[in-house]
């Protein structure tokens, strides 16, 4: 299934001549956070709801033209980039427009395209998340891949959850079958830190040993 198979035309555009009240009135029958705005059949911005219920309804939406939120993706933006923009712009709703014409088709909706992603193998395959931190000039995917790799192991997915203090944490999604301590461990002799926890960990599990017997000979 593609991304633009979740293209919606549930609800119309508005043009721009039409009263604020009849924005006012969508918004109060749709959970949406915005609504496309049309100029002679095209495609000119959105209306965010916050700003719209502080507006006269008896004045046109183009005399609030300075309000426009200009976003929007085309029909041959990648799933991950609509995900992106979505987040940039605060909105559930999202306008999509022809990549050769620029006109207007449809919107996509946060829900849906949350969806795509879940039907993605990052998710639905069987396999473990393990995520490592390491200095953000220090760390690359190639070599995150080739410890990966060269110890058997076969990613799903991965990506940079957060970046804070020159650090950055990498989640990768790696699938079943696969020996993990050897990869934790490899990971370790490559400077990274494990940040999450796994059954699997002989390193932890051997530290673990050592404090409790350190427990039991200092209780002696």
């Amino acid at each position: 299934m593609e991304i633009t198979d979740y293209i919606l035309k549930d609800i119309d555009p508005l043009e721009e001549q039409r009263l604020i009240g009849d924005a006012q009135e969508l918004f109060s029958q749709t959970t949406y956070s915005h609504i496309p705005i049309i100029r002679e059949g095209v495609y000119v911005g959105c209306l965010n709801e916050n700003d719209v219920h502080c507006l006269e309804a008896s004045t046109r939406i183009a005399d609030h033209a300075h309000m426009y939120e200009v976003f929007f993706v085309t029909t041959e933006t990648n799933w991950l980039n609509v995900v992106e923009v979505f987040a940039q712009n605060s909105t559930n709703l999202m306008p999509v427009l022809d990549a050769e014409s620029a006109t207007y088709l449809g919107y996509y909706e946060l829900a849906d395209v949350m969806t795509y992603f879940n039907n993605t193998p990052f998710l639905n395959e069987a396999g473990s998340i393990i995520v490592i931190e390491h200095g953000i000039h220090d760390y690359s995917f190639s070599e995150v891949s080739q410890i990966v790799e060269s110890n058997d192991g076969k990613i799903l997915g991965a990506f940079i959850s957060r970046i804070a203090n020159d650090v950055a944490q990498i989640s990768i999604k790696i699938g079943s079958n696969t020996s993990f301590n050897n990869i934790l461990q490899a990971f370790r002799r490559y400077g990274y830190t494990i940040v999450s926890q796994h059954q699997e960990d002989a390193f932890v599990k051997e530290l673990r040993d050592r404090s409790q017997y350190l427990e039991k000979y200092l209780n002696i």
